[in-house]
């Protein structure tokens, strides 16, 4: 598998890392507020790497519409938690997920290397924060939609034609911008500008974005896309985000966007041991 590289430090792996969710918002649709509060946002964190993340990804304002956030009260939430990251555990590459360049950049200066922006560069100054920085971008699909709103039943001709050409049109015009092209990744955003039709499409055809030769990021984790395809409620989507996920990382997918630390991790490594491209942990059965 090919390296990821974000401000000059390299990832090597041989299986699809994983990049855990920690949220610095009292609203986000998944755990509610739960790591809202400094300390627990940490306590999440120290999970996580125990159960081990690659990736840390810390957002600040919700996807889904809701009450303002300026982007002082997103940099309020996010660089202290960036801050004590960087300091606890060097070695973890951290990511926070924001659509704005002045956060973007707050979060840069206090030792973040990944932009995860799920807007498509709304905020073009985005993509001049990260090369400035060195730091790694995330380019998604949202199909031109305003951040933080939902559109009324969105049309496409051909859904997965529209992902891989404006996630690779972005990726080549951050290049242009200077950020660097080995720290590029492309998102097709499951559930962005999509009903669960057309993200089901995308999973579907996901090998072609592998295609592309740019690094896939999968964030589907107990998505909506899973709770309406098994009619499923948020707390029981687990097994359906994990069961898509095997077959995207055994399409190529680089980079798994998790609640579940653990669970993940040990689907992506399965599926690298299945292929033959990991080693098992041990292998005495019989053997020994």
């Amino acid at each position: 598998m090919p390296s990821l590289t974000f401000r000059g430090r390299t990832w090597t792996r041989d299986r699809a890392m994983v990049m855990a969710i920690v949220n610095r918002t009292p609203d986000s649709f998944y755990d509610n507020g739960a790591t809202f509060a400094e300390q627990a946002a940490r306590d999440a964190v120290t999970a996580a790497v125990r159960e081990g993340a690659d990736v840390i990804d810390i957002g600040g304002v919700p996807a889904s519409p809701g009450s303002e956030v300026t982007e002082q009260d997103e940099i309020d939430r996010v660089v202290p938690t960036v801050e004590w990251v960087r300091k606890q555990f060097p070695d973890v590459v951290i990511s926070v997920d924001t659509f704005r360049a002045a956060p973007a950049d707050a979060v840069c200066a206090a030792g973040a290397d990944l932009v995860n922006d799920n807007w498509a560069a709304a905020d073009p100054g985005i993509l001049d924060v990260a090369a400035r920085w060195g730091a790694g971008y995330i380019s998604a699909h949202t199909d031109n939609v305003t951040p933080r709103t939902e559109p009324h039943r969105p049309f496409y001709d051909d859904v997965v034609a529209s992902v891989l050409e404006q996630t690779t049109a972005l990726a080549e015009k951050a290049v242009a911008a200077g950020v660097p092209r080995e720290g590029i990744m492309i998102d097709p955003a499951i559930d962005f500008s999509k009903n669960t039709l057309h993200s089901l499409a995308v999973l579907r055809e996901v090998d072609r974005m592998v295609a592309t030769g740019w690094p896939v990021l999968l964030a589907m984790s107990n998505k909506t896309v899973v709770g309406e395809s098994l009619d499923a409620p948020l707390g029981e989507r687990v097994t359906g985000t994990l069961a898509a996920t095997a077959l995207a990382v055994d399409r190529g997918v680089a980079m798994v966007r998790a609640h579940q630390v653990a669970a993940t991790r040990q689907t992506c490594e399965m599926v690298a041991i299945v292929r033959g491209e990991r080693n098992p942990a041990r292998a005495v059965r019989l053997l020994a």
